[in-house]
């Protein structure tokens, strides 16, 4: 038998007198509304994490037990529930969701060289970049044991579709990067499939599973096309505004590696030739010194690029809740109402 971890809560009560914030308040709500299935997906992560082969568990678990919000499967928890469904096919397709996502996690960890993932050592920093690797292929093998025996050839498709084009948004963010001629919409293109397709596939396979109309499958995988795509603009904001903390790894990876998002687009797009002469070396040149990510980051202050990424942000969060209004009021709609805000409110 492997080892078997522990998974901590998704979402931590606050600290003695500490008040949680509105953001902070929403997430707990949906956990609550979902806690025994939640309890149940958590069960199902560990079992199939487990192998004879120890270094797999012990890798998997140093990712998945790092902590992090588990929104995408609490999304296809909620989904179903919110649509009416009874069984418990959705736990099993709530951990799968969970072992496509963990398994990106390990593979985008190491093909950006990154060292900290929520701020922990990222396990390609503990165990090496080989073994990484090949237990992100184990986990993506494993979600697809998970598929299978869900025995739906629909969950099956919307699923697998989904693996396929979250590698075709990764391939796509390496063709662009470096690349300062980018267009918003080729940017948008990249965090629609690396971040943005895994969270729409979550919340449709919630509808499938409650055998609902093709009518609130599409409201339910817009609902969370949207939602992914708000997520991924903070994010990008995140890396040029918060502290290591904060962001869970180091500030400024993005600027180092050279990666196109929003608010480089915009303070390149905004700022006079000096600027522009500044974001051709380090971004296109990869010419930086120690120096330039406080440039790149006061630039990006003076033509307000994180406040246009964040207006984008709640730009696509407000289509997310307007997606749900097919659906009738109910605790769980309320919440996910509540995760499009939360997900724009975690830059504040």
């Amino acid at each position: 038998m492997g080892v078997v971890a522990s998974l901590p809560p998704a979402a931590l009560p606050p600290k003695a007198g500490v008040r949680p914030t509105d953001s902070e308040d929403a997430l707990n709500t949906l956990v609550e509304l979902v806690s025994d299935d939640l309890l149940a997906c958590n069960h199902a992560i560990i079992a199939r994490m487990d192998s004879p082969v120890a270094l797999i568990p012990q890798l998997a678990a140093h990712i998945v037990a790092a902590g992090g919000k588990r929104l995408r499967p609490l999304l296809t928890l909620a989904a179903a529930r919110m649509c009416g469904y009874q069984g418990a096919r959705h736990v099993h397709l709530a951990a799968c969701v969970e072992f496509i996502h963990t398994a990106t996690l390990l593979h985008d960890d190491v093909v950006d060289e990154s060292l900290l993932r929520r701020g922990l050592a990222s396990a390609n920093a503990v165990f090496g970049n080989k073994a990484s690797v090949l237990v992100g292929d184990f986990l993506f093998a494993r979600s697809f044991q998970l598929m299978v025996e869900d025995g739906s050839l629909k969950v099956l498709d919307i699923l697998s579709r989904a693996a396929a084009t979250i590698a075709e948004g990764e391939v796509l963010q390496l063709v662009i990067q470096n690349d300062l001629s980018t267009t918003e919409d080729r940017y948008l293109d990249v965090i629609k499939g690396k971040t943005a397709a895994l969270f729409a596939a979550a919340c449709q396979v919630g509808a499938v599973v409650a055998d609902r109309p093709e009518a609130e499958e599409q409201a339910l995988f817009a609902y969370g096309m949207n939602l992914g795509i708000a997520f991924q603009l903070v994010d990008d904001a995140l890396d040029y505004a918060a502290d290591q903390q904060t962001l869970g790894k180091s500030v400024g990876d993005d600027f180092r590696e050279g990666k196109i998002t929003l608010p480089v687009l915009t303070a390149y797009t905004a700022g006079d030739e000096a600027g522009r002469i500044f974001w051709r070396r380090t971004i296109e040149q990869s010419e930086q010194t120690e120096a330039d990510l406080d440039e790149a980051m006061r630039l990006i202050e003076r033509h307000g690029a994180i406040a246009v990424t964040l207006a984008r942000a709640a730009d696509f969060a407000a289509l997310a809740k307007t997606s749900l209004a097919i659906f009738p009021d109910s605790p769980f709609r309320r919440s996910l109402l509540a995760v499009a805000d939360f997900t724009v409110s975690r830059a504040r």
